[in-house]
């Protein structure tokens, strides 16, 4: 049995976001075929997920200095006990999709505090005299992007960094395989939107039997 986290990064319905339909048919076609696993949705737009401020580096360091949970102030404690939350709930997972619109050539900036959030070192990576090392080696990642344009070739694919970003971020915490199904193309040419749309649920239908 795996452990699986759902994470999502859109603030509309399925019903209006093709990278959320896209989703919701990989994680129900996955759920089918893997019964025994245990599925969880993180959906960051409804989920608490606290920047790295002034309260969390000033909680992290009063703790680093002995100090206890009682030491510090109430943001502080909330924020640093949520941070290891969520650190403890990716570390168990053995499997990760992140769903995520392309937003200004990235993704949303609530992706970007998560992963802050869950990047700590002796966690999820850590630091050697070689370099870092990722720690969260065996496991696997996939990224289901929707994307108005053409970004896989041509000239704009430079400025694609959303799914890069979280390949890179994969790689660094140890996770060597990173998957995508991007869906692409659909505002550009909207008349061929039916098509891209029935391809990429169909793809993200059969990945999901292999992931």
């Amino acid at each position: 049995m795996s452990n699986v986290l759902y994470i999502t990064a859109h603030p509309l319905p399925e019903d209006e976001s093709l990278s959320m339909t896209v989703g919701k048919e990989f994680i129900e076609s996955y759920k089918q075929t893997h019964p025994d696993d245990d599925v969880v949705h993180l959906d960051l737009y409804q989920a608490d997920i606290p920047y790295l401020d002034a309260d969390v580096f000033n909680g992290w360091k009063k703790l680093r200095s002995q100090a206890s949970l009682q030491d510090l102030s109430t943001d502080e404690r909330l924020k640093v006990a949520r941070l290891a939350e969520l650190g403890g709930q990716f570390l168990l997972a053995d499997k990760y999709i992140f769903v995520t619109p392309m937003w200004n050539f990235s993704v949303p900036a609530i992706m970007k505090t998560y992963i802050d959030a869950i990047a700590v070192s002796g966690k999820t990576f850590k630091y050697t005299k070689e370099g870092s090392k990722g720690l969260l080696k065996g496991k696997k990642a996939l990224h289901i992007q929707s994307r108005g344009d053409i970004y896989s070739h041509g000239p704009e694919m430079e400025r694609e960094m959303g799914n890069r970003y979280l390949e890179a971020v994969m790689d660094f915490f140890g996770v060597k395989s990173f998957e995508s199904i991007i869906i692409e193309g659909q505002m550009k040419f909207p008349e061929q939107a039916p098509q891209i749309k029935d391809k990429a649920i169909q793809q993200a239908k059969e990945m999901a039997k292999q992931f």
